[in-house]
């Protein structure tokens, strides 16, 4: 059987709703559980070291992709390491290795890598399958402006249908079996 990896955008916020993290925390082992890589931004700061301490406590492989410049903040219980010399070349490095992206709740930066992932799978330039953990709603506004774009011709209900919105990381292992 060949690696399964999961890339998981998320925030690097410290300030975030702790149901956030413990979202995070529960989609990590449940992809550990399944025999999943987990693939992420790789630093110490907010959701991503949660990401990383999660993987860290259950045994998880857990590949950190960062740019030169963060190495200061690579954290330390990473299985592995890969280093870009952007933040353009980290998210297509996370996205080439990956079978699957899963946006936690994140910032700017969570939504960026997100939107770019979508288009690059509408595009038929990624193949994997794309989920955002719509943790209480977070991502019901972005859901409801994609079903807009539907509505207004903008996109296609099949493209529109390439990302799903699971709420909890049992609806998203569900998803997976899929």
């Amino acid at each position: 059987m060949t690696e399964r990896k999961a890339g998981i955008f998320c925030s690097a916020s410290y300030t975030i709703d702790p149901i956030y993290n413990e979202a995070a925390r529960e989609t990590v082992h449940a992809l550990h559980r399944l025999g999943w890589t987990v693939i992420s931004g790789g630093t110490v700061k907010g959701t991503m070291g949660v990401v990383a301490d999660a993987s860290a406590a259950c045994g998880g492989r857990h590949i950190g992709v960062l740019p030169r410049f963060m190495e200061p903040l690579v954290h330390p219980a990473l299985s592995g390491t890969v280093w870009t010399e952007t933040m353009s070349a980290r998210k297509e490095k996370m996205r080439e290795d990956a079978d699957i992206v899963i946006a936690l709740p994140g910032g700017i930066g969570t939504l960026d890598e997100l939107i770019e992932t979508l288009v690059l799978r509408k595009l038929d330039r990624w193949q994997g399958r794309i989920f955002a953990l719509n943790v209480n709603g977070f991502y019901d506004p972005l859901a409801a402006l994609l079903d807009h774009y539907v509505a207004t011709g903008m996109l296609e209900p099949h493209d529109r249908a390439l990302i799903a919105f699971p709420r909890t990381a049992d609806e998203l292992t569900t998803l997976l079996a899929e």
